[in-house]
């Protein structure tokens, strides 16, 4: 360990951060933890007063007042957006007497994406910047922190420094150096391959996908868009999480890691799907339609994504969170990773206990998952 005194602090935003210092720690392979998609979440007030979600990034800075590490962290007054479910310990916590909210948040908000959620310049201060996450809870009161979506090479970090870690299931694709989307399909069983060709095909019938890049992406996209986006989220969370004013900022701020897909009938969007591009993976994060069209869904979420990981020569598609019917489209279980740390030892030693049995679950459920790929199946 460094013997060079350390300073944490609690900024009151990413964008009260100097942005080079933060992207120098962030690095570029993952897009949710840059500057630029954090402050655009806050400055499009997708988070902030009124969602529940209030930035308080953790830094750690040496006595010059250079930065050696940082987190993208929240103060919570609920827990949606997460896509890690707590609900059942908020509610045994407070049934006991306890005030589980407010809690600490480590995560991109509203992005259930693997990445590193310990911004650092050397590993070594990992543990000063955990310290310091935990302090800012018992200062004041709060009952827990949790990282979500952990990159599981940062795993061993949050271990070291006590905190109990949870395991759950996503589905990705996995590029297994193929050159062309035909040649995924080689790889599949003869009638995976048949039904992944027809639902293609049925999808695509009558309309145009067209790929959309950084400055080829208009305000009239983004509208289109933005209609899809609502009809999704009124469904799936009650509201949207994201304002119109993200939308235009991340294709301002980060326009050469965005990938927008429409799906066009006569010339008209009727479907989309928004895509982030990482150095070694693309995000599939938001879908939406105002046209029901069988298996389009899948094509521009799923099929899309796979030819464009294939051209680009990414390693990965992950594809969001849940959906089992993503396995029959050469998407396979990936455990996913998340950390925590419990203020109260008798309700901390309750849920390690609640973690121990839960991760046997998800063992189970991941072997068995593993054996209905659509692979081939080789002797």
């Amino acid at each position: 360990m460094s013997e060079q005194p350390l300073i944490a602090k609690v900024a009151g935003s990413v964008g009260a951060i100097d942005a080079k210092q933060w992207n120098a720690l962030a690095g570029i392979s993952n897009p949710f933890v840059s500057h630029e998609f954090l402050t655009a979440l806050e400055d499009s007030g997708s988070v902030g007063p009124g969602t529940g979600w209030q930035s308080a990034p953790v830094i750690v800075e040496d006595e010059s007042g250079t930065m050696l590490a940082a987190m993208p962290a929240y103060l919570k007054g609920h827990s949606q957006g997460e896509y890690v479910f707590d609900h059942a310990w908020a509610d045994a916590y407070q049934r006991a007497g306890g005030q589980y909210y407010p809690k600490l948040q480590i995560a991109a908000p509203f992005t259930p994406a693997t990445g590193p959620r310990l911004l650092l310049s050397d590993p070594q201060f990992a543990t000063p910047l955990l310290r310091a996450a935990e302090q800012l809870c018992t200062g004041n009161g709060f009952s827990s922190a949790h990282a979500t979506f952990v990159e599981p090479g940062q795993l061993p970090l949050f271990e070291n420094a006590g905190w109990m870690l949870r395991s759950d299931i996503q589905y990705h694709w996995e590029n297994r150096d193929y050159t062309s989307f035909e040649d995924f399909l080689d790889a599949l069983a003869s009638r995976k391959r048949k039904a992944i060709r027809k639902e293609r095909a049925e999808a695509q019938r009558g309309l145009e996908i067209v790929h959309l890049y950084g400055p080829e992406i208009t305000e009239k996209h983004w509208d289109a868009f933005w209609v899809f986006y609502q009809d999704t989220g009124a469904r799936k969370w009650g509201q949207p999480y994201l304002t119109r004013e993200a939308f235009s900022m991340f294709s301002g701020r980060m326009g050469d890691r965005i990938l927008l897909m429409l799906a066009l009938d006569s010339g008209e969007p009727i479907a989309g799907a928004l895509n982030f591009i990482g150095a070694d993976a693309l995000y599939g994060r938001y879908w939406g339609c105002n046209t029901e069209k069988r298996f389009l869904h899948f094509e521009l979420c799923y099929y899309q994504a796979i030819d464009v990981a294939i051209s680009r020569k990414l390693k990965r598609v992950e594809a969001g969170a849940q959906g089992g019917h993503k396995l029959a489209r050469g998407y396979a279980p990936v455990e996913t990773w998340s950390a925590h740390w419990i203020a109260d030892p008798g309700f901390r030693e309750a849920v390690a206990d609640f973690l121990e049995r839960e991760r046997q679950g998800v063992s189970v459920e991941q072997m068995y998952l593993d054996q209905r790929t659509p692979f081939k199946k080789t002797q």
